[in-house]
This record gives C-alpha cells, sequence and structure tokens, in this order.
C-alpha cells in the first residue's frame, strides 16, 4: 500500500521538515501584522490573512519554476518585504479606537503579500519534495496552515507584552529581505564578496526603526 510505502513516507516527513523549518518567518510576519487590532479580530486576522497566503501558494505551486528564473524576481520580492517589514515594526500596539474592519483588511493584505515575497523558496521546496505529486505538496500547504496560526497567535501575545521582540522580528525579516536581495539570479554572483553585509545591514536597519518608532511614542 502507497502509504506506508519507505519513499512515499520519507516524502511526507521531507515536507513536515520544510514547514517546520519555514513556518517561523510566516508566523512571525502574521504577528506583528495583527498585533495592532483588537483582541477580538486577531485570531480573524490570523485565520484569514493565512487562508489567502495558502491559495496564493497553491497558484504558485503550478508556477514556481518559471518564476525563479525570472531575473530581479527575488530582488524585488526583497524589496517588498524589506517596506512591509518597516511598515509593521511602526505600527502602534493595539488601541481600542483603531477602526475595525479597515484594519483588519489591511492586515489580511499585508499578510497575503508578505507571505508571497517570503514563500518563493519554499514553495519551490515543496514542490521539489513532492516529486511531481500534487496531492502531497497540497498536504504540505495545508500542513502549514496549523502551525503557522497557532505560531503566530503565540507570538502576537508576546509582542503586545515586550516591546523588543518586536524589533527582534523585525530584525529576522529585514535579514530573510537581504538574503532574497543577494539570491537574487542577477545579483548572486555579483555580490560574493558582502552577502552576509547586506542582510545585516537591513537587519539592524528594520530593528532601529522600530525601536525609534516606539521611542517616540513614548516620549510624547
Amino acid at each position: 500500500m502507497f502509504l506506508f510505502d519507505s519513499e512515499f513516507l520519507l516524502r511526507v516527513l521531507s515536507i513536515v521538515a520544510i514547514d517546520l523549518t519555514v513556518a517561523g518567518d510566516n508566523a512571525l510576519v502574521i504577528a506583528l501584522a495583527v498585533r495592532s487590532l483588537p483582541p477580538r479580530q486577531q485570531l480573524m486576522g490570523r485565520i484569514w490573512g493565512t487562508v489567502g497566503a495558502v491559495a496564493l501558494r497553491l497558484a504558485l505551486i503550478f508556477v514556481v519554476t518559471f518564476l525563479l528564473d525570472l531575473p530581479f524576481l527575488q530582488l524585488a520580492g526583497g524589496l517588498l518585504l524589506v517596506w512591509i517589514a518597516v511598515k509593521l515594526v511602526r505600527e502602534p500596539p493595539a488601541e481600542a479606537h483603531v477602526r475595525e474592519a479597515t484594519t483588519l483588511r489591511q492586515a489580511i493584505w499585508i499578510i497575503i503579500l508578505a507571505d508571497a515575497a517570503m514563500s518563493l523558496d519554499n514553495v519551490l521546496a515543496v514542490a521539489a519534495a513532492a516529486h511531481g505529486n500534487f496531492g502531497l505538496a497540497l498536504f504540505g500547504v495545508a500542513l502549514s496552515m496549523p502551525i503557522v496560526v497557532w505560531g503566530s497567535g503565540l507570538a502576537a501575545t508576546l509582542m503586545n507584552r515586550y516591546a523588543w521582540i518586536v524589533w527582534l522580528g523585525g530584525a529576522i525579516l529585514g535579514y530573510v529581505a537581504g538574503e532574497m536581495i543577494v539570491d537574487d539570479k542577477v545579483l548572486r554572483e555579483r555580490v560574493t564578496s558582502f552577502r552576509l553585509l547586506v542582510p545585516l545591514s537591513l537587519a539592524v536597519l528594520v530593528s532601529a526603526l522600530g525601536w525609534l518608532a516606539h521611542y517616540r511614542r513614548t516620549m510624547r
């Protein structure tokens, strides 16, 4: 029976490992995006943002090989992620007067955009691990949903309690964005001498902007 085939089980385990490895970044984006929502809307933001991101990943699975061959694609994705990271770390924490519906839509849209920018390599890894089996690829994408929703809920709670976690999260997103930029097909061979400098610089920059926004709010 194929369910007990060793090669099939190895593919399943590979997909699970990939999801566990990359889910942290996606959970971080969601946590940063929903932390400005009123508490009762944070769960809805996490769920619908994840659903939208997963739907987009399913579409990307069909075209990911072609997309990753396009020059400047990862550069554009990295720059988009830098913009999103800066926007997220400068957001104030949840406040009672926030206009809930508008903010919820904005949070969902940010989650989907950020996930699209970050998930190209993840989708490629899942598709490769599935070896052309779309059912397995679908399983891998579906598996990421509970991992990301649960992880983002915990992270959002901690971020609203400890401001330094927001700055750390921004630093991680900045670093991921820097890695995407230097790994672009066109730039990969041209930035070998300072491959670490770009991600580290963006990590420090995003984190510093988050700290500065927090400092200005506390000094008012």
